[in-house]
């Protein structure tokens, strides 16, 4: 491709803070839950490009004839390829879109089709903006998708510290991160922290019925604690795992945890997935041991502990019946039984729908 902006380029990033700044001089935005994509064009060439530099065309081919259809002939711009069903975004649903079979991809490109929605513009015709104040790239940027349709998008902006956080309160019901706070002056910063996050953050007790060692210290150090909340019909479902610990705090974890590693496995709601690790089916992603197309390999292999102790983690929100992201380790609950940590200390956010995100436009 013959750009300015040539890539392979890494996104811009953002690093999180604890609330949406109140000053002035931001940008605010929806945070979307997606698969961040620089979409590179030049002429009849476009190339959509993951945040760690990999090709996804292959996986969302229903998107090149809009985007050749309604994009400047030359063109990068940032932004995030998202499904949405029913009024919200659905990640699980966007996870199955990335499959080695081109028939499966085919198939669920128009079972589930894509969008992407655009936040931003590294290059216009000749012009270089990644050095542009960014008040000014999203101007032209605006100019640039005036007139585009689904599946493309151009997400909504606010200098308004309010209106950010009222979308920040009422979006997440919607499948939504949070908040994304961009100074007005800055320039574009591949692989740079130089954004704001805004996340939301919860508690949850948890059972503990699992463990990971460390990549780097297998039998001397804990890489992370499976945990697990009680459905209405009392399986015990793996829900996510917590892994913010020291490297002193995992090597202190292999003595804390030794003694509920005895006989783990007599009656154990997971002793199932221990005895067939890595067996393919379609509910592998949810089994703590299994190998996926995600992880491209890895062992996730894990050691099942007695379902007895009670952590307290936060987490910012779930995806389907799982936590989203790995959650964060708060203290041990030793006041609380494991019967205890079900789904209904969970907090149920209503969904807005996507609609009303868009209607500033």
């Amino acid at each position: 491709m013959n750009l300015p902006v040539a890539p392979p380029v890494l996104p811009m990033l953002a690093k999180r803070v604890a609330e949406v700044p109140a000053k002035d001089g931001f940008l605010f935005e929806p945070k979307w839950d997606g698969f961040r994509t620089l979409v590179f064009r030049d002429g009849d060439d476009v190339l959509l490009q993951s945040r760690d530099e990999k090709p996804l065309n292959r996986y969302f081919p229903e998107l090149l004839p809009p985007l050749l259809a309604q994009l400047p002939e030359r063109c990068v711009l940032d932004g995030e390829i998202v499904v949405a069903q029913s009024g919200r975004l659905e990640f699980e649903l966007l996870q199955q879109r990335i499959h080695p079979a081109a028939s499966r991809v085919k198939l669920l490109s128009q079972q589930i089709p894509a969008s992407i929605v655009f936040f931003d513009l590294l290059c216009a015709g000749d012009r270089d903006l990644r050095g542009v104040a960014f008040a000014e790239r999203r101007a032209e940027l605006e100019r640039v998708v005036a007139e585009v349709e689904p599946p493309l998008h151009l997400t909504p902006s606010t200098r308004e510290h309010a209106v950010a956080s009222d979308w920040f309160r009422r979006f997440e019901g919607a499948g939504f991160d949070g908040v994304i706070a961009k100074p007005v002056g800055g320039a574009y910063e591949p692989n740079k922290r130089a954004m704001l996050k805004v996340k939301h953050e919860r508690e949850c007790d948890c059972v503990v019925a699992g463990f990971r060692w460390h990549k780097n210290g297998e039998g001397t150090a804990i890489g992370s604690l499976l945990l697990g909340l009680f459905a209405d019909d009392g399986e015990l479902q793996h829900v996510g795992v917590v892994a913010s610990f020291t490297m002193d705090k995992r090597k202190e974890l292999v003595d804390f945890l030794a003694p509920y590693r005895n006989d783990a496995l007599a009656g154990h709601p997971w002793a199932g997935w221990a005895e067939s690790n890595h067996v393919e089916n379609p509910d592998a992603q949810r089994m703590p041991g299994a190998v996926s197309r995600w992880t491209g390999g890895k062992d996730l292999s894990w050691e099942p502990l007695r379902p007895e102790l009670v952590v307290e983690v936060a987490y910012d929100h779930m995806q389907g019946r799982r936590f989203r992201h790995t959650a964060q380790f708060r203290r041990w609950r030793t006041d609380k039984a494991p019967r205890d940590c079900t789904y209904a200390q969970l907090e149920v956010v209503a969904p807005e729908e996507l609609a009303a995100i868009f209607a500033s436009r």
